[in-house]
């Protein structure tokens, strides 16, 4: 399912007053469930959320404090529920055995990071995790989750849309009410520019945050070769047109673009369409890294992959950020 646009309009649509009534219902509900003790496994525990549904930016976080960790000398694990796959864990994903609608798309992505663990029970991945003798827990997701208690638990917003209109699912993007889940974190990311995010940014600052500032830097290998190129851009992620403008704004030339929704199985008549689209107008295929990786899991798919670009996106900090992260990362192992 693709987000609806009226979500990422801050001016309140009819559908949103319409829907709010419920919203408020589901977003009081998740609050409550929120509010659980969650159990300890002897390890700290690193949460990477998100406020709202849709794509944010959580997986390139948790990517890149892998790696910082893993620089610093720990032993980082990464926990996932595994979104779209069929495993329900706990299970050491390995990209060389799983594919896609094994263990979902974000795991693939994770393991080339640090060891990572697909479970839909977070306190059974957490435990496997420590019998592998990690040091350390990243959670990909969960922050709404309450079964693990987590030592530090870090928001990550899109400055682009922000908190769209405010309102909780199914009226708009929030996961529950933004002040309270505020109140239950200790930082907030915020990833690119955009007056939206500065408002984010702001109420984060005042629950007493620590806000932090990055953005999602293209692979300047990927960039060079696409570099004034006409393409058929796709994707089914949390949000395509970002995607689309990332592109555009690398000076590559999007003729065409195709949304699909996130986590998207392509069919073989989808990888047969896009393909044959792009050789009648002359188009140089493109698509993202979580597209990717679903695409290698199949026949159709690998061809429709080896027909393309693949455009990686990895998360640059804010120098002041990064050192501040790493205070927060020496506090929770403490």
């Amino acid at each position: 399912m693709q987000a609806p646009d009226f979500w990422w309009r801050r001016e309140r649509s009819t559908m949103a007053k319409l829907l709010s009534p419920l919203g408020t219902v589901l977003g009081a509900l998740t609050l409550a469930r929120m509010r659980g003790t969650g159990a300890s496994v002897g390890l700290p525990v690193v949460c990477i959320g998100n406020p709202t549904v849709g794509g944010a930016g959580k997986t390139p976080t948790a990517i890149h404090l892998a790696r910082r960790l893993a620089r610093q000398g720990r032993r980082p694990a990464i926990l996932t529920r595994g979104y779209g796959g069929r495993e329900h864990g706990p299970v050491q994903v390995d990209p060389a055995h799983h594919h896609a609608e094994d263990v979902g798309d974000e795991p693939l992505l994770l393991a080339r990071a640090a060891p990572t663990y697909v479970a839909r029970d977070r306190i059974a991945g957490a435990l496997t995790a420590v019998q592998d003798s990690a040091d350390i827990l990243l959670m990909d997701d969960g922050f709404q989750n309450p079964a693990l208690a987590k030592s530090l638990s870090i928001l990550v917003v899109d400055a682009g849309v922000g908190v769209g209109n405010g309102l909780c699912v199914p009226a708009g993007p929030l996961r529950a009410p933004l002040g309270p889940q505020l109140a239950r974190a200790q930082a907030l990311l915020v990833l690119g520019e955009g007056a939206p995010g500065e408002r984010v940014a702001r109420e984060g600052y005042a629950a007493g945050l620590v806000v932090l500032r990055g953005r999602l830097a293209p692979e300047a290998q990927a960039v060079a070769r696409l570099f004034g190129r006409r393409v058929l851009a796709y994707a089914g992620i949390g949000r395509p047109g970002k995607f689309f403008e990332t592109l555009k704004s690398l000076g590559v030339l999007p003729v065409v673009t195709r949304e699909f929704p996130d986590h998207h199985v392509f069919t073989a008549a989808e990888a047969a369409e896009l393909r044959q689209q792009a050789e009648e107008e002359d188009l140089l295929l493109v698509t993202t890294e979580k597209d990717a990786v679903r695409l290698a899991g199949s026949e159709a798919g690998e061809g429709l992959l080896e027909a393309s670009e693949v455009l990686p996106v990895r998360l640059a900090l804010e120098p002041h950020s990064a050192k501040a992260l790493d205070r927060m990362l020496a506090g929770a192992i403490a």
